[in-house]
């Protein structure tokens, strides 16, 4: 007979191991399929982890080559990327050395190889030492996603190169154009121009960041320019071709014919879904497009089996990814406290310099949806905190409805927007209304208290501005 679990995962990211962590807790034997040689997915090995730790490397660089101007007189700043990629590569290590710890706590087994389903409760797992079966009442996939190549720029680890290649390269290009303005390309144009590389971003749509407000995207678009990288959008890819040393792109811009010679172009225009091989089909397991399709409890086609993250056609976002394995855990298990993600409140956080994040809707959105709106915004060039950071470009826009006053949507586009939307999450997960923002006090000197001042502006009484 083939050993049994309560619950199997297939994957071990952000999605997986935190399901796995919170189906022990409520008292499920569980275990968890991962093919790498370490726990942690993408987001820790290929994502988000390596990605915050380069971007960290490019701001001390900016900070150390303007330290005379806080009267610290250092010498001319060096990268050294060996070292880069050694500090990038330890903390990866720490942090999936810290997963491997989790699961020994929670008494999680991993099963070493790749998963692949025989049945609705059967999973193989095929390793270096054979095939073995396992069976599971409940089943959840949590696969994640690769780099989405593009048949017109297929990527050759050389001169077109994907987000995993960014992470690896021994040496800063020349140049860089980035194909794609979103999160991903975004941030990489940003640290390779830190690293100095002159930089091209390109995007088919009309702004950078299409998903955030469009101030937020006329004032990242406005940083960039100041940091000498050039934006190209309402702009498209028609041909590449490959020469000594780079890529020759040509490219359509508003009825106008360009090219741009680079010696890398960076293809970051999304990503795939991971759900090839798994015998998804072969159970009844229903997808569309590459994506798995699932109720709003993370439920599949085929009784007992879930799926989350990156397989399925939900934001593809680390924290979404836990989320949805916490929901679909608690759902599998039972526990009254279970609740469904809610997906208008997913914060949106990009990592560039200047720093973007969101939560709720847009400006453009809530006049959409038929809301009364009011704008309130403030910058950073008004807060002390800013100043003495050095870092005053920016602002934080609250977007409120005016009947009852609810807060609608919070961006920030500043330092260290990233970390405090998290005060924006809250503030929509419990309804809050403007007032309640402004009235709360925030402590002097912080940066958050430009979140504060912003809900002021919203009621038309700025206080420092």
């Amino acid at each position: 007979m083939p050993e049994s679990f309560d619950l199997i995962v297939i994957g071990s990211g952000p999605g997986g191991y935190v399901a796995a962590i919170r189906a022990s807790q409520l008292g499920l034997r569980t275990a968890v399929v991962e093919k790498d040689a370490k726990l942690g997915g993408t987001c820790l090995h290929r994502g988000c982890i390596p990605t915050k730790a380069m971007l960290h490397t490019a701001a001390m660089l900016d900070e150390i080559r303007s330290a005379d101007k806080l009267g610290i007189d250092v010498p001319d700043a060096v990268l050294d990327l060996e070292k880069t990629h050694a500090y990038k590569d330890g903390v990866v290590d720490g942090n999936a050395k810290g997963i491997e710890f989790l699961f020994k706590k929670n008494k999680i087994t991993w099963l070493r190889g790749f998963g692949s389903l025989t049945a609705p409760n059967r999973v193989r797992v095929a390793s270096e030492e054979g095939e073995t079966e396992f069976e599971a009442k409940h089943v959840l996939v949590a696969t994640g996603s690769v780099p989405r190549e593009i048949p017109i720029a297929p990527s050759d680890g050389q001169h077109v190169i994907h987000s995993d290649h960014a992470l690896q390269l021994r040496a800063v290009p020349e140049s860089l154009v980035v194909l794609g303005a979103g999160a991903v390309g975004t941030e990489f144009a940003s640290v390779y121009r830190s690293f100095g590389s002159k930089v091209t971003l390109v995007e088919m749509l009309p702004r950078l960041l299409p998903i955030e407000d469009e101030e937020v995207s006329a004032e990242l678009g406005k940083a960039f320019r100041k940091r000498g990288i050039e934006a190209l959008v309402d702009t498209k890819l028609e041909s590449v071709d490959h020469e000594d040393g780079g890529v020759t792109l040509q490219l359509s811009s508003k009825g106008d014919e360009v090219t741009l010679e680079a010696e890398m172009l960076l293809v970051a225009v999304g990503r795939a879904p991971v759900t090839e091989n798994l015998g998804l089909e072969d159970v009844g397991v229903k997808t569309d497009r590459g994506y798995i399709e699932v109720d709003e409890w993370m439920r599949t086609t085929v009784d007992g089996v879930y799926a989350i993250g990156d397989v399925v056609n939900t934001p593809w976002l680390a924290h979404v990814a836990s989320a949805e394995g916490i929901a679909a855990v608690e759902h599998m298990a039972g526990h009254e406290g279970a609740r469904p993600v809610d997906y208008r409140l997913v914060p949106s956080c990009t990592y560039c310099v200047p720093e973007v994040a969101s939560v709720g809707l847009t400006e453009a959105q809530a006049r959409e949806q038929g809301y009364d709106v009011a704008i309130g915004k403030f910058p950073f060039t008004a807060l002390g905190k800013a100043k003495i950071l050095r870092h005053t470009e920016g602002f934080v826009k609250i977007v409120r409805e005016t009947k009852y006053d609810e807060v609608l949507g919070v961006h920030i586009i500043g330092a260290h927007a990233t970390d405090l939307i998290a005060e924006a999450c809250v503030a929509l997960q419990v309804e809050s209304t403007t007032e309640e923002l402004f009235r709360t006090m925030h402590a002097h000197p912080t940066l958050s208290e430009s979140v504060m001042e912003a809900a002021h502006a919203a009621y038309g009484h700025a206080i420092h501005f």
